[in-house]
């Protein structure tokens, strides 16, 4: 049987609560695990932890105890320096703020990520080099005519196709999204869940997705609920 892309097991998060003696549980003994290639959506209230919960996967925060595994390797025996790496190879991110840099084109922020180190040789030796992955990518999400424009030109959602085209780049083998429609209207939210539908399929990249948003949730291929710091699977 295959090994799971992702697994979380026994995953904690403690905080100190101010002014008391007794820590606060935000996470509560998570226990996950997401194949390769799946899509996953995580709901729960406001507050439930689920933003902690994708941090703790995308290396951004440790857990207090416990062990999150990529590919089987597990994390918690990784320096910050080879976290760094995990991120910058293995792991895209999407956020509700896009985070694009306001001075450089649309191009150029979809190859900021290329910039950090040495990326895995697969496609270079299919033939494709980074900048012609980014235009072929920008041009499957429909900006191909916006490449060289700045992300004040552009409009919300296509600030967050760009977003997505950036976590794309370096052929991650994870793409966490949090919230990532939370900052568009109703069309735009609609096309980008179609996107993400599309790209996890056409990309064979495995998907994680923290929303409130039910629609977005229900095309995932599995969803599960994150309340008191524990995770079970969401009712249909």
């Amino acid at each position: 049987m295959p090994v799971p892309l992702l697994q979380l097991i026994g995953v904690t998060k403690r905080y100190a609560a101010a002014g008391a003696a007794d820590s606060v549980n935000v996470l509560d003994g998570i226990t996950l695990e997401v194949g390769s290639g799946e899509s996953l959506a995580i709901v729960g209230p406001s507050g439930s932890g689920k933003s902690t919960l994708l941090q703790i996967i995308g290396t951004l925060d440790r857990p207090s105890s416990g062990q999150v595994l990529l590919a089987g390797k597990n994390l918690a025996v990784l320096d910050d320096r080879e976290l760094a790496a995990v991120r910058n190879r293995q792991i895209g991110f999407v956020f509700q703020a896009h985070y694009l840099l306001p001075q450089c084109s649309v191009l150029e922020n979809v190859l900021a990520p290329t910039l950090a180190g040495a990326q895995s040789t697969t496609r270079h030796q299919q033939g494709e080099l980074p900048s012609v992955r980014a235009q072929r990518l920008l041009k499957r999400v429909g900006l191909g005519g916006r490449l060289h424009h700045r992300p004040g030109q552009l409009s919300g959602g296509e600030r967050q196709r760009v977003a997505v085209v950036r976590a794309l780049i370096n052929q991650p083998q994870l793409v966490l999204a949090d919230e990532p429609t939370g900052a568009l209207d109703h069309a735009a939210a609609t096309a980008l869940g179609q996107l993400f539908v599309e790209l996890n399929q056409e990309e064979g990249v495995t998907l994680i997705v923290v929303t409130h948003a039910v629609t977005l949730a229900q095309r995932m291929g599995r969803v599960m609920r994150l309340e008191d710091g524990r995770l079970s699977a969401a009712a249909p």
